[in-house]
């Protein structure tokens, strides 16, 4: 029996002409400033897991193992020490660890404004009519990309909190979204493309430049 064919339906999304600041988008490439930038946002979101217990930390210990001479044995005055079995860790990982860093605020502004002036020279910045989706659909999400010409991890820029878009989108691998007043250097930087509407770019622009 053949198998029956369906055919799909592409959704065709077009991009308009919008004004963008030059300001924001016209910002020339400074690879040093963007690396310190992304140093200290990467430092700032990381987790201390990791934690190896020191000598004060374990069980045990309190009393002198074996007395000082007359044993033939080694010396020793804990059984907490990093050379006993169940000893402490020596110059181990610890939870006090600290990776933060802070930067001033024009710095991180400014290595946003070239982040994204570099998605407009490398022609990855997409900019829509409109961002908002009927129905909280990841087909609807997927063929609006599709018809983008996206095919790599995608940041998409919504000028407020749209449940159905955000609800579409967070089920396609490699796509992320994230408010315009939320924007920042390492989030953009992460991802290959940028979408956002006309709204998006308005928000933009009251956000960081008003």
């Amino acid at each position: 029996m053949a198998e029956k064919k369906t055919k799909t339906k592409e959704v065709k999304i077009e991009t308009v002409k919008t004004d963008l600041p030059k300001e924001i988008f016209e910002v020339p490439m400074n690879v040093d400033l963007v690396h310190q930038v992304i140093v200290s946002q990467t430092g700032n979101r990381r987790r201390v897991i990791a934690h190896a217990k020191g000598r004060a930390e374990v069980s045990g210990g309190g009393i002198k193992p074996w007395k000082q001479k007359g044993t033939g044995r080694a010396r020793s005055g804990s059984n907490t020490s990093s050379i006993w079995v169940g000893g402490g860790v020596s110059h181990g990982p610890t939870k006090d660890r600290n990776f933060k860093r802070v930067l001033p605020k024009n710095i991180k502004r400014k290595a946003l404004f070239i982040a994204l002036s570099d998605k407009v020279n490398s022609k990855t910045l997409f900019v829509v009519e409109s961002l908002v989706i009927n129905e909280a659909k990841t087909k609807t999400a997927r063929e609006m990309l599709k018809g983008l010409g996206v095919d790599a991890s995608c940041l998409v820029v919504l000028p407020k909190i749209e449940k159905n878009t955000i609800l579409a989108m967070r089920n396609l691998p490699k796509v992320t979204t994230i408010q315009a007043k939320d924007l920042n250097c390492l989030d953009v930087v992460s991802s290959k493309y940028l979408l956002t509407d006309k709204e998006g770019i308005e928000e933009i622009k009251k956000t960081f430049l008003d």
